[in-house]
């Protein structure tokens, strides 16, 4: 007897093949059963039955770079992401885990969620309460999760951690001695070898930690990363995920040798995160993917992630957020907030902070000089009633100011709390273009959510839903099947999945159910759900009929069930290697 039976769906299967209207069972978590419509019901009984009538049947969504590290602990249905179909998500992501701790130093995990609530944005009030910080291993932050996830979780292991553990304060600053070295190369073996997916690291100037100082594996020199590149050769199932300067804008000749280095090392994939798509600046990508042409030539294989929507986040010129990064910038916003007021209101300091935003070492953040093209979000005084949704550069008229100026009188009647919105600059036709071309490169994938981080400034898990909405109805860049194919079996491909990504008979029954004319997502609200009534921004789901992890349902008419049917992935013996040579 089946567990249960799907009726009628019209199958996308994921590997890209035509649509099919078919009968789809599931018995022991696993797909059993694909027939055609009403021929299964008579030979293979089920315990329960869905009419999917109109509905379309994927393989569930694999979420390729999240930060739900802590999330996952007091929220198992890892909200947003799940609610959009995503059933598999990839954590320890840009050298930053919440293992390995050493035990002789128990204030190591202060700093950990300090660091985290800097760098990932992540509440330090969600992260000191909801998280229950009893492990010091690799292997025993993975138990602590095993059994209690609705979704799959699958996580690497984070550089900074390992460099913490081994060095101590001096990894902030410091280069490991020859011991030190071994050390940190046997903790990333001992993490491997209880399933952790392999390193990730960051050398991007972004990442500073809970003190202000460049993050630990900023500190790391090319032998230290690519020792532990080699160790990472030794185990099964196991991948490379590094954050250098260059991802936000263009790769430096240096950057890109040693992305390769590092790859050939390992002889394993290496992915990073996010090559950003805008036609007006042409020669972006190609310098980008320029390191994948380099690395298969040198024997290995880097992946460039990419959003397919533009994620909204917001500004603040009072709590720290992408503006701070603007060469220049950090310095003023990171002032008490009367002298910060005094100095924005200043002509000159206004026009120095313009000059930097403007100039080439800003990179990618100059996009978010363009202030004009704010809207006022959330505003918290009588000046400025009347404002909200109102586009900053209609208000710059009206009162004779240039754009900045005037966003900064609307702040500091806010007293710097008010919440601001950028529209994107490339939202026009050339760059979608531009993005459905990139996307059919064979190392391009789709994903980049961060989801689990920065999570009262964006929220980039609906992309699942907000880009088959769009190929469904709106832009239609690509067609259903090639789309969820994006989401399903190329990510599961790159890490190695074993049998997930697809709706094929034997595989695991990973399922998301969904109506191609409704499915959707909801515009992002900001939420006070969080341990301690910390806020994140959330968006619901729209047309997803059902999601099944591992057999179980777990969203039900865009409701969670409540059921925890997801297991920790690890690797070796839920992945399988993905050789580059």
């Amino acid at each position: 007897m089946l567990d249960h039976l799907v009726q009628a769906a019209t199958v996308v299967d994921g590997t890209g093949a035509p649509s099919y209207r078919a009968d789809v069972g599931i018995r022991d978590g696993r797909i059993a059963v694909i027939a055609e419509p009403g021929k299964a019901a008579a030979a293979h009984p089920a315990r329960t039955y869905r009419n999917a009538d109109g509905l379309v049947l994927a393989p569930g969504f694999v979420d390729p770079h999240t930060h739900y590290d802590a999330q996952l602990f007091w929220d198992p249905y890892a909200t947003p992401s799940m609610n959009h179909g995503v059933t598999t998500v990839a954590g320890g992501n840009c050298g930053f885990t919440l293992a390995p701790l050493n035990p002789e130093r128990p204030e190591d995990a202060d700093y950990t969620r300090r660091m985290m609530a800097k760098v990932e944005g992540m509440s330090l009030v969600a992260l000191e309460r909801g998280a229950p910080w009893t492990w010091h291993t690799f292997g025993e932050y993975l138990d602590a999760l095993d059994g209690r996830t609705a979704v799959n979780a699958g996580f690497m292991v984070g550089h900074c951690a390992l460099r913490r553990h081994v060095m101590g304060p001096d990894a902030i600053g410091g280069r490991p001695t020859p011991a030190q070295l071994e050390a940190m190369v046997r903790l990333l073996h001992e993490a491997m070898d209880a399933g952790a997916w392999g390193l990730s690291t960051t050398q991007s100037s972004t990442h500073s930690d809970g003190d202000g100082r460049p993050v630990a594996s900023r500190h790391a020199r090319p032998e230290e990363l690519l020792a532990l590149s080699r160790a990472v050769a030794d185990h099964e199932g196991t991948q490379l995920e590094a954050i250098v300067g260059g991802c936000l804008d263009r790769f430096s000749d240096d950057e890109i040798d040693l992305l390769v280095e590092m790859s050939a090392a390992a002889g394993r994939p290496l992915n990073w995160n996010v090559l950003t798509i805008d036609a007006a600046v042409p020669d972006r990508v190609p310098r980008q993917l320029a390191a994948s042409e380099r690395a298969r030539k040198a024997g290995g294989r880097i992946v460039a992630l990419t959003m397919p929507i533009l994620t909204p986040m917001n500004m603040s010129l009072g709590t720290f957020c992408a503006l701070n990064l603007i060469p220049g910038w950090g310095e003023i916003l990171g002032l008490p907030v009367p002298e910060r007021i005094a100095k924005l209101r200043d002509p000159a300091v206004r026009a120095g902070m313009l000059k930097r935003a403007d100039s080439e070492e800003a990179g990618v953040f100059r996009r978010l000089a363009h202030f004009g093209r704010y809207v006022v979000g959330d505003t918290y005084s009588a000046e400025n009633e009347g404002l909200t949704g109102r586009v900053v550069g209609d208000i710059a008229a009206e009162r004779g100011q240039d754009p900045f100026h005037a966003l900064v009188e609307i702040c500091a009647h806010d007293e710097l709390r008010t919440v601001l919105w950028p529209m994107p600059a490339d939202n026009d036709p050339d760059s979608w273009e531009l993005r459905r071309r990139t996307w059919q490169h064979e190392d391009v994938l789709l994903g980049g959510s961060d989801a689990g981080a920065h999570l009262d400034r964006m929220c980039g898990a609906p992309y699942t839903t907000r880009f088959l909405g769009d190929c469904l109805r709106g832009r239609r860049l690509v067609g259903l099947e090639e789309a969820v194919r994006m989401l399903t079996d190329d990510p599961a491909r790159l890490f190695g999945l074993r049998e997930r990504g697809r709706i094929q008979e034997g595989f695991h029954a990973d399922l998301v159910l969904f109506d191609p004319e409704r499915i959707d997502a909801g515009p992002a609200t900001l939420v006070h759900d969080l341990p301690g009534d910390s806020p994140r921004l959330d968006a619901r789901a729209v047309g997803i009929a059902s999601v099944r992890v591992n057999g179980v349902e777990t969203v039900r008419n865009d409701r969670v069930t409540g059921a925890i049917p997801g297991r920790v992935l690890r690797s070796g013996r839920d992945t399988g290697t993905v050789a580059t040579r």
